[in-house]
């Protein structure tokens, strides 16, 4: 299927940068906003960075997965409210287009359904837009390189509703936040030497957590675990997302 360029999208050429070395970006980056001013915000500042460039821009959702496709950027910048295929839909398909393009997600809603939406479908990463410049550029970066990053404010708002002391046993005020990260991650299905990479941490810390966690919940076993894991909500959310709340991928 084809997908035809829309007025104001494309391919974008490129001059070489004055003294810059001749060699491929870190990342390249494709924009989807609808609204003009957004996009040429955002190429400016991600272009004026040593080791980004912007290859495209799209004002709408079928135009963004034909460029996805033809010019296969690492990071696909979008707005969930796009003409023709929504945020959704674009973040989704996008990975089938060209499974190297890692969504991050730049708009106004801060809904905490819509952010888990939105992981459920691939995105890697969640921007406000009134957050500063600096904080989209590290999100680029982090995403890039395969991380994930989540806007600190959602991320209250994620770790609030999850953390509701009506829907839960109280957990949130026995466990310390890495307690919890940990208990969550092993819920999720992750090793105790994958926990310890994603979290820089070293494996007998992680085991360290673990013991301590469970000696805290009086959980014995791992089916004792993932009895308390599904009464307290600890499944509902995608390990990416987990991660993008909990980790250094979110500004202090």
């Amino acid at each position: 299927m084809s997908y035809p360029p829309a007025q104001g999208s494309g391919p974008l050429p490129h001059a070489p940068r004055e003294n810059a070395p001749s060699r491929r970006p870190d990342a390249t980056v494709l924009v989807a906003d609808p609204h003009p001013v957004v996009r040429e915000g955002v190429k400016a500042l991600l272009n004026a960075q040593p080791d980004m460039q912007v290859v495209g821009e799209a004002h709408d959702g079928i135009t963004a997965l034909g460029l996805v496709a033809e010019l296969r950027p690492d990071v696909l910048i979008l707005e969930t409210d796009l003409p023709g295929l929504d945020g959704v839909q674009v973040a989704g398909q996008g990975h089938e287009v060209h499974p190297g393009c890692k969504p991050l997600v730049l708009t106004t809603c801060e809904q905490p359904g819509q952010v888990q939406l939105l992981f459920r479908f691939g995105a890697r990463g969640y921007v406000l837009k009134r957050a500063p410049t600096e904080q989209l550029v590290q999100a680029v970066r982090t995403v890039a390189a395969g991380g994930t990053y989540l806007d600190p404010e959602v991320a209250d708002y994620i770790v609030a509703s999850s953390h509701n002391p009506t829907e839960t046993d109280g957990t949130a005020d026995t466990l310390s936040n890495r307690e919890l990260l940990v208990m969550r991650l092993i819920a999720l299905g992750y090793s105790n030497k994958e926990i310890a990479a994603r979290l820089n941490l070293s494996v007998k810390t992680v085991e360290t957590y673990k013991a301590r966690a469970m000696a805290k919940l009086e959980l014995s076993t791992r089916a004792d675990l993932m009895r308390h894991a599904i009464r307290n909500g600890w499944l509902s959310d995608e390990p990416e997302l987990v991660l993008a709340v909990a980790t250094g991928n979110r500004p202090e």
